[in-house]
């Protein structure tokens, strides 16, 4: 199940979390995202059976959130918190690369 957040900037690539309800690291990836006005779809794998073999698959990883912006797997909110450290996630997300 995805469910979208509202407020995309025109022309930069999709962010997807995958998740579920009951997990803080989740949470604080879409609280710091939040924060930067950057919109996602959520995908919730504790839903979906389907979704999280797909994540699986796409990651080779079964702990989450897994973000992706893009078709890039940026990885999980530590991963993510480090790109933004080294000045690399906000070219990402504005569809510049890392």
């Amino acid at each position: 199940m995805s469910n979208p957040v509202t407020g995309a900037v025109s022309g930069a690539p999709a962010v997807t979390i995958y998740s579920t309800a009951v997990c803080p690291y989740c949470v604080a990836a879409k609280n710091f995202l939040k924060s930067r006005n950057q919109s996602w779809t959520e995908v919730r794998i504790d839903l979906d059976p389907a979704e999280r073999e797909k994540m699986m698959a796409l990651t080779r990883r079964t702990s989450v959130p897994q973000i992706f912006v893009g078709d890039v797997h940026v990885g999980g909110y530590d991963d993510m918190m480090a790109l933004h450290r080294a000045g690399k996630l906000e070219p990402l997300l504005a569809g510049q690369g890392a």
